[in-house]
């Protein structure tokens, strides 16, 4: 009798990725080749990683706007600006919360933040660099893609053939994805954990933080309910069960940290949803880049906290411009893990810290550790964002 085989779903494999990796890192007794190994794989497939990444920008993104006939420049404006005001309106909420929280249990005469141990080192790195960034990606895609649009619409014999090529071009990124990338984000995860384990920089940051990262995933869940509730009685579709719909995506994002590499699975989950794929194959490439959400909720938190640990004005009306500000510095930055704490640290002098020496590395720590899950919102946030911009084009755009 021939045995089934069993077949693990992308969060299971995710979940003993992650398991498996903090114990395997709580493995002292083992040589330190034996962490550096798989730290070397997961260095080795994040290169790969951020080379592919603006490909993929360019490939959905550009067919995106293309298959678009009408209304193309209508739904790259909106969607900007509802990307736009989301974030605005979630980092001033945050920072308006925090303010009447943290004051009540940090305080810089209790809390002593020690030095973090190093991390295993990779045995050897690839210098690859992308042949594009990711900003670069996505206007060179919104560009072509418009063009493409305006002569397929305007033009019977120009435009067709360029757009054959972004077609196939698509296509095969899309293999890639899913033969490559998505098979081999699980053994990039686990390395990642085992490295964050044997180093212990997760547990002695927890260790202090705890309460400040409860009160920031609190508040990610709550945006998460906000944005589905009102994307759910916009579309006249159930709240909860689009959100149980967006599980993978958002365990997929949290496990990579990177809101770019979980662009196939939330393609899935957005035509789950109902969302068009004309729609879908836009706005949740566009999302990945532009829409911070979550990021931006982790950032102010911490910030605002580490304020309060050395003594220093909390004022939240220096705050606003702050937010405002990374609302358009950090787009594209969510595309690689820690890429939004990088893109944030030359305006922090905004708030009144030094953006480099001992703050600055107590920022990129402090925000790794909550990069996973602001990730994950913004991401979450992305196929609510299109579900409500799937029924505005459908309803206003198109005509």
């Amino acid at each position: 009798m021939k045995k089934r085989r069993i077949k693990l779903t992308l969060i299971q494999k995710l979940l003993i990725a992650i398991i498996a990796g903090i114990i395997y890192g709580q493995m002292h007794f083992l040589p330190e080749i034996f962490f550096a190994i798989p730290v070397t794989i997961s260095a080795f497939f994040s290169s790969i990683l951020n080379f592919i990444i603006p490909l993929m920008v360019v490939a959905f993104v550009v067919t995106g706007i293309a298959d678009l006939t009408e209304g193309a420049g209508k739904l790259l404006g909106y969607t900007t600006g509802i990307a736009y005001l989301s974030t605005i309106i979630g980092g001033t909420a945050t920072i308006l919360i925090v303010s009447r929280l943290f004051p009540h249990f940090i305080n810089p005469d209790v809390v002593n933040i020690g030095e973090l141990e190093a991390k295993i080192e990779p045995i050897f790195t690839i210098p690859l660099e992308p042949m594009l960034d990711v900003t670069g990606a996505i206007v060179f895609a919104f560009m072509m893609g418009l063009a493409m649009s305006w002569l397929r619409q305007n033009r019977e014999d120009v435009g067709e053939t360029i757009y054959a090529f972004f077609k196939d071009f698509s296509a095969c990124i899309a293999f890639l994805l899913g033969h490559f990338v998505v098979p081999g984000i699980p053994i990039f995860v686990f390395g990642n954990f085992a490295n964050l384990s044997y180093s212990g920089s997760v547990f002695s940051i927890l260790s202090v933080f705890w309460k400040v990262y409860i009160i920031v995933l609190l508040l990610h869940f709550l945006y998460l309910v906000v944005w589905y509730g009102l994307a759910g009685a916009y579309t006249h579709k159930k709240p909860w069960q689009l959100l149980k719909n967006q599980v993978p995506g958002y365990m997929t994002a949290a496990a990579t940290q990177s809101s770019a590499a979980t662009i196939p699975v939330n393609l899935k989950i957005a035509k789950k949803n109902g969302v068009s794929e004309k729609i879908a194959n836009f706005v949740i490439p566009f999302g990945a880049t532009a829409h911070i959400l979550g990021s931006v909720t982790t950032i102010v938190s911490i910030i605002y906290a580490v304020l309060l640990l050395n003594g220093l004005p909390t004022s939240i009306s220096m705050f606003i411009p702050f937010i405002f500000t990374l609302g358009i510095a950090m787009v594209a930055a969510p595309g690689a893990p820690g890429g939004g704490i990088m893109s944030a640290l030359p305006y922090i002098g905004m708030v009144g810290l030094d953006p480099s020496g001992a703050t600055a590395s107590l920022l990129i720590s402090l925000y790794m550790t909550q990069d996973s899950f602001g990730t994950a919102t913004n991401v979450s946030a992305d196929n609510a964002m299109a579900l409500v911009i799937d029924k505005l084009y459908n309803k206003y755009w198109s005509n």
